[in-house]
């Protein structure tokens, strides 16, 4: 297992593809699953075949985010741990690591209202450094 449980981080990450994400969110949403059980929720949701699915399960393994023991699929890590490594190396990759950067390309002109604006505050406030 990679993760260091004591400060809530990844030791090592390698970026998942749209897929795998989904196929993890897929896992998360229905753990403890069994591995034909995954088999048959991806043909319905993806339209995948039986090989397709096992070498995506593969690749989770490999990254060590899923275990496959006993034909007993379940997640290694948290969704919330991926989803924040995710959205780091997106804020990195796209806007060189610029929350001000991401949050006006993500308004792009756009309105909030005065609560949406008082909860982002609160959450500024929440995570800002100590002087």
């Amino acid at each position: 297992m990679r993760i260091d449980m004591e400060n809530n981080e990844f030791k090592e990450y390698k970026r998942l593809g749209e897929i795998e994400y989904r196929l993890m969110c897929l896992i998360w949403d229905n753990e403890p699953l069994g591995s034909m059980q995954l088999v048959k929720l991806c043909a319905a949701e993806f339209d995948w075949k039986k090989s397709t699915t096992f070498t995506m399960l593969k690749r989770l393994c490999e990254k060590e985010l899923v275990c496959n023991e006993a034909s007993v699929v379940t997640a290694l890590v948290p969704r919330e741990m991926v989803q924040r490594r995710e959205s780091e190396s997106f804020m990195q990759q796209t806007f060189d690591g610029s929350l001000p950067g991401f949050l006006v390309s993500f308004l792009g002109g756009k309105t909030i209202s005065e609560q949406e604006a008082e909860e982002l505050k609160k959450l500024i406030d929440s995570h800002r450094k100590p002087q």
